[in-house]
């Protein structure tokens, strides 16, 4: 009979089964303490509700790995209900019933599968040597061999009880994409740097005004004669596409300017809150300030980004007054900064009447909570002016001989007046929170 092929791989499920069936005789085997621990998390997660997850403390071997492995072990109650109710009761310490036992070893076996299926990636990523070598000397059978019949893996997890396997799966599965080349083809799609500084509607950041300023700058300078239009770059960024451009006038702005832009910008909110911690509503503080900063100064922003900072913003918006005025201008400008992504005709009265109806909601409910006006005369006005751009945008531009030759022109008036409102938001919502760093600083003094 023929000796199997190392790259056919039909050794590798026998290879497999083998130590899978090593680990089957090892179920009655000898279990640490780690055993009565990890039952314990199961009765605890099946049997409390999340919020007492990591309260409770019946027994000594109280909850103590992350959230994502409770979550694991909650999804394992609900198999191991059907092999023994009683091993989910909390208060049944150091239960171990032969089919609690027959559970918890099964469900480190099964969930070896994942570490099973990492070993072959492995395997399939080691760089083959030239030469014809037998089965038993080839480097795929020896890496799956070496790592499938592990002796510490072995050991720790089917004796002493754990689940090692599948944790190590992930790692070695990761490790097995990045020898694949995989890393920079999945970086590439992460870090989209060939798609230019913004998208091809521009979110409403500090790029945005930018761009306008660039854009204003190159056209003042051609009606002055100050500038030669044929020596000027081809103005893309206007041109609704996802791609690289140069600025006319203003130095073109890299990834890694807008790193150290968006990094510059959050560090002092990051120092604040670390010199002078002001527990869980601080960190949120600093939570809407650092989404705020990654939205203004983020390479290729999305639009849809802004949401990032407005929705947890809103929980400090019903606590302060201050925050309250700070919201209904950012969730206003942010909110009508989104009206391109919904663009054909009939989606107009849905959006609009949507957002009146939340607009309206968040001004009378908050200035109901707090008593009395939230903005000033200002503030007030510069709101207004997004009707006055609306209607531009959707009634008077599309009638008029522009419509055709510069379309992008809409797109261009909303995203710049957006940018005005989103930037006041972030310079007021920076002031608040170092006005509470120094109100602290001074008070200890």
């Amino acid at each position: 009979m023929a000796t199997p092929r190392a790259d056919d791989w039909s050794w590798f499920p026998a290879l497999a089964l083998g130590v899978s069936f090593l680990k089957c005789i090892l179920i009655n085997a000898y279990h640490s303490t780690d055993f009565e621990v990890h039952r314990n998390w199961l009765a605890i997660t099946h049997s409390l509700p999340v919020s007492k997850w990591y309260h409770e403390n019946t027994s000594e071997w109280t909850l103590d790995y992350p959230p994502l492995f409770a979550w694991f072990e909650y999804s394992l109650s609900h198999v191991a209900q059907h092999f023994d109710k009683e091993m989910l009761v909390v208060q049944n310490l150091i239960y171990t019933s032969p089919a609690t036992i027959l559970f918890q070893r099964l469900s480190v076996i099964v969930t070896d599968i994942v570490f099973i299926y990492a070993v072959k990636e492995c395997c399939r990523s080691v760089r083959e040597e030239k030469g014809s070598k037998d089965l038993l000397g080839h480097p795929f059978f020896i890496l799956a061999a070496l790592l499938l019949w592990n002796f510490g893996l072995l050991i720790v997890d089917h004796i002493h009880f754990q689940y090692n396997g599948f944790l190590f799966g992930i790692l070695l599965l990761s490790v097995a994409r990045h020898l694949q080349g995989q890393l920079p083809q999945v970086l590439s799609r992460l870090f989209p740097f060939k798609r230019g500084l913004c998208h091809a509607y521009w979110a409403p950041n500090v790029w945005a005004l930018y761009n306008m300023v660039d854009k204003a700058l190159s056209v003042l300078g051609v009606r002055l004669k100050l500038l030669d239009v044929a020596k000027l770059p081809k103005a893309s960024m206007t041109g609704g596409l996802v791609q690289e451009f140069q600025h006319s006038i203003l130095p073109s702005v890299s990834p890694s300017i807008t790193l150290i832009c968006t990094l510059l910008s959050i560090m002092p909110a990051v120092l604040s809150i670390w010199c002078r911690p002001r527990g869980a509503r601080g960190f949120l503080r600093c939570l809407v300030v650092c989404a705020l900063g990654s939205f203004m100064f983020g390479w290729h922003v999305h639009e849809k980004a802004i949401l990032m900072a407005i929705l947890p913003f809103s929980i400090l918006a019903v606590e302060s007054r201050e925050d309250a005025g700070i919201f209904l201008m950012l969730t206003t400008t942010g909110h009508y900064s989104l009206f391109p992504l919904l663009f054909t005709a009939a989606e107009l009265p849905i959006k609009v009447l949507l957002m009146l109806l939340f607009t309206l909601y968040s001004f009378t409910s908050l200035k109901k909570l707090f008593r009395g006006s939230l903005l000033n005369p200002l503030e007030t006005t510069y709101l207004l002016g997004l009707v006055a751009v609306e209607i531009l945008c959707e009634v008077v531009y599309p009638l008029s001989p522009w419509q055709h030759t510069l379309p992008f022109v809409p797109l261009l008036v909303t995203s710049v007046y957006c940018s005005l409102g989103v930037s006041y938001s972030f310079i007021r919502l920076y002031v608040s929170l170092l006005r509470q760093h120094g109100t602290d600083k001074h008070k200890q003094l």
